[in-house]
């Protein structure tokens, strides 16, 4: 199934079509689309087809239980083109009280015309079922995954769950009438810069006298310590924020479910207060698209070899979740958890960290990002369109 190049092709004969996906033949045409897209791009990172079966299955993707959703291929002269996702997450509907469809997984050849189609059938099977407006690129599992089209940093290779993709998607976008919803930052740590004895002094006195304490998660006791988490982000939980509202507890549980098995425990940490109460909530993962970039989306049979030998070479991280209870902002949690993380990456031998991704209105967290070091190297862009 060869990739489409339009750019000697005429306006006459380029015949372009949209189709919903329905069959397990369609979905395998909308997994697979990205390695004809991307084969000759030295930055992209192939994402394991396995977890890209569990990400489109309603059985096992949070936010498809939150509303409906379709999936559309766009086809040029009988050749895949292009994909696109939509939906409406009801829960966030609700309780925003607003009526905002969203757009997730697109993907296109370098003509416009394949994105206006996909960007047609969305919006019209958004508009059929009563939205007003539409926003994306979302998560297409309401997590941290691929969230925010890349309009900053196409000079690298992405983190592990970020998003990638080529320069021409932000005309797209914009050309169609998508503007700025708001962006998201990703800030890169050169961790052979080692933090400061006084930032180490502070972070103890703070401790001291603020009574808190950083410690593991408790994974062997893993259910009461996700109540003890779902119980701090409903209390830390940015109003403003826009997209995203506090998960229930059977969300957290499948986003877990999803992140344990490439977790660290070393990097999954917590504050407590002097009565056990989780007040903050750390989470880095190792940077495994070192490792997905090798395996071609594959693990089985060879791909699983290769995983063991190169996982244990991995250098780097990505810090994907940073929460702390209202009560405790400016006592120095936030920088506990940080230098905590921190020495458990050094001793891991790793060289850099990415802290992402990070609302460019969640000013505090800006702010603490470029006093821990960081610098801002990567932006993801979340659009809005009204119907």
């Amino acid at each position: 199934m060869p990739l489409l190049s339009l750019k000697k092709t005429s306006p006459a004969d380029c015949q372009v079509t949209v189709t919903k996906v329905q069959t397990k033949r369609d979905w395998r045409v909308f997994i697979n689309l990205p390695w004809l897209l991307y084969k000759n791009d030295p930055y992209w990172v192939p994402p394991l087809k396995a977890e890209m079966w569990d990400t489109v299955n309603p059985k096992k993707n949070p936010l498809m239980k939150l509303g409906p959703y379709q999936y559309f291929i766009a086809w040029v002269n009988g050749q895949p083109a292009g994909r696109i996702g939509t939906g409406i997450d009801e829960k966030l509907n609700r309780e925003k009280n607003k009526k905002e469809g969203y757009i997730t997984l697109f993907e296109s050849i370098n003509d416009y015309r394949v994105a206006k189609e996909l960007f047609d059938h969305a919006t019209a099977w958004l508009k059929e079922r009563g939205m007003t407006a539409v926003t994306g690129p979302q998560s297409p599992s309401n997590g941290d995954d691929y969230r925010g089209l890349l309009i900053k940093g196409f000079d690298s290779e992405p983190v592990l769950l970020n998003s990638y993709n080529p320069p021409y998607y932000v005309d797209f976008f914009e050309r169609y009438g998508f503007t700025k919803f708001f962006d998201r930052f990703a800030f890169y740590y050169d961790l052979s810069k080692p933090v400061t004895k006084r930032f180490e002094e502070s972070v103890a006195a703070l401790k001291k006298r603020y009574r808190f304490t950083t410690r593991n998660l408790d994974l062997k006791n893993l259910d009461r310590e996700l109540v003890g988490i779902q119980k701090l982000l409903v209390r830390s939980w940015p109003e403003n924020w826009p997209d995203m509202v506090p998960p229930s507890l059977p969300e957290i549980q499948d986003e877990v479910d999803k992140l344990l098995p490439v977790a660290d425990k070393d990097l999954l940490v917590v504050a407590v207060d002097e009565q056990g109460e989780i007040i903050g909530l750390a989470i880095a993962l190792p940077d495994y698209n070192q490792v997905f970039k090798r395996l071609n989306g594959r693990l089985f049979p060879l791909g699983f070899i290769k995983f063991l030998w190169y996982r244990r070479k991995i250098d780097g991280g990505r810090s994907l979740i940073l929460m702390v209870d209202p009560a405790y902002h400016k006592k120095g949690v936030s920088a506990a958890m940080y230098l905590h993380m921190f020495e458990s990456a050094l001793q891991k031998g790793y060289r850099y960290g990415e802290g992402s991704t990070i609302h460019e209105f969640n000013t505090k967290m800006v702010n603490d990002a470029i006093r821990a070091g960081g610098v801002l190297y990567k932006i993801y862009r979340i659009y809005k369109k009204d119907l």
